[in-house]
């Protein structure tokens, strides 16, 4: 019997994308995942950033919360027992910013094989239902959006995608809080909304 956790994206337009939780391959990252997603932080949250050919984002400003502005160690820094995982369109990857630390839950889903992501942005799940949704993301009418990183392309969605509703299914098991990092050097794309 399979006892991974599964998140179900609950999408506006009626669709769902389910995702497989890995607490084997990203542990603490696994926990940030269910810590915001319990808390109902992901709800009603428009899709943020489309890059066709590589990645949809799901957001770069912490899904508007403060709570989920905390940076989390590098999960392989944490745990480098642990064999990364090839990052691959099926995949569901936390985000980060460097030294600084992943993101608290800042996650998206590659379009293409991203071979350099490997042990960097680690990935923690993977679709089981709804790539369907993920390649129709992918070609939605977009808008570029200024972005107070140099270099970092962002295209929003011209009308909005909206995850109505996240669904955790932890098959009776209990996580933790995130570890996060001690010291927080937190990203310009959160700190001009603070």
């Amino acid at each position: 019997m399979n006892t991974h956790p599964t998140a179900t994206l609950h999408m506006a337009n009626g669709s769902k994308i389910v995702i497989e939780l890995l607490p084997e391959a990203a542990p603490n990252t696994v926990n940030s995942f269910i810590y915001a997603a319990s808390r109902g932080f992901m709800d009603h949250h428009a899709i943020q950033r489309i890059v066709p050919g590589n990645w949809v984002d799901v957001t770069y400003q912490a899904f508007g919360h403060k709570e989920c502005q905390y940076l989390i160690p590098n999960e392989f820094e944490l745990h480098p027992e642990i064999e990364p995982l090839d990052s691959h369109p099926g995949c569901v990857c936390m985000g980060g910013y460097g030294e600084d630390g992943l993101a608290s839950c800042e996650f998206f889903f590659p379009l293409r094989d991203c071979p350099d992501h490997k042990g960097i942005y680690p990935v923690f799940g993977k679709v089981i239902e709804g790539m369907d949704e993920i390649w129709r993301l992918e070609k939605v009418k977009t808008r570029p959006v200024d972005f107070p990183i140099p270099g970092v392309e962002v295209n929003e969605p011209v009308e909005p995608e909206v995850i109505e509703k996240v669904e955790l299914d932890l098959k009776g098991q209990t996580y933790p809080e995130p570890i996060r990092m001690k010291v927080q050097n937190l990203p310009p794309c959160w700190t001009d909304m603070r």
